[in-house]
């Protein structure tokens, strides 16, 4: 692979047709499928399987033993933790093929997900989201949520640098490591520009 951009170790796969952006590493016993789309800089940790026709951004981590399926699509800088997996039908059964009827999931930049976390299929993960290890997300996420749990709740809001954040009275919240600042207005957060 010298003559490639990207450095794919030598038990790992690669089928034919993805394309992949400069500087990405696909590790030990990883398989890529056809088709798929990866951008520039991605990591794939040891024993990852990526599905026909998935699409990852540029910057996207992904740990040991993840598993995305077909119809999954991540934005820039996604974070996926050891072990975490999607879904692409909501009614498998092993006798009823349903290939053409995979349910779409995108994960919006930055956005992290925890170690175990499985995400239901047909659910949207907001900007910044933070999917806590363990969780089953069975509904959208919003920007910038933190949820936990099976099925998954939102338990608070976290900033852009991964820290929790805690709204004044006027619901106003500066994030401790990057100082930015966010504001809360009817259920939804942003950034102060």
């Amino acid at each position: 692979m010298a003559d490639k951009e990207y450095f794919v170790h030598e038990t790992a796969i690669v089928d034919d047709g993805c394309k992949i952006g400069k500087g990405t590493k696909i590790w030990h016993f990883s398989h890529i499928m056809s088709n798929c789309v990866i951008g520039e800089n991605c990591n794939f940790g040891q024993n990852v399987v990526v599905s026909p026709e998935v699409v990852l951004g540029n910057n996207v981590k992904v740990q040991n033993n993840v598993s995305i399926y077909t119809g999954v699509v991540c934005e820039d800088d996604v974070f996926l933790g050891p072990s975490c997996v999607f879904t692409n039908v909501t009614n498998p059964r092993s006798g009823v093929n349903r290939r053409g009827q995979y349910s779409k999931t995108t994960v919006k930049h930055g956005a992290s997900i925890g170690a175990n976390a499985t995400i239901v299929c047909g659910h949207d993960i907001g900007e910044f989201a933070f999917i806590g290890a363990g969780a089953v997300v069975t509904k959208n996420i919003p920007d910038y949520a933190l949820v936990v749990g099976n099925p998954s709740k939102q338990i608070g809001w976290m900033s852009e640098f991964g820290h929790r954040l805690h709204f004044n009275k006027d619901g106003i919240a500066e994030c401790e490591q990057g100082k930015e600042r966010y504001q809360l207005k009817d259920g939804q957060v942003s950034k102060i520009k």
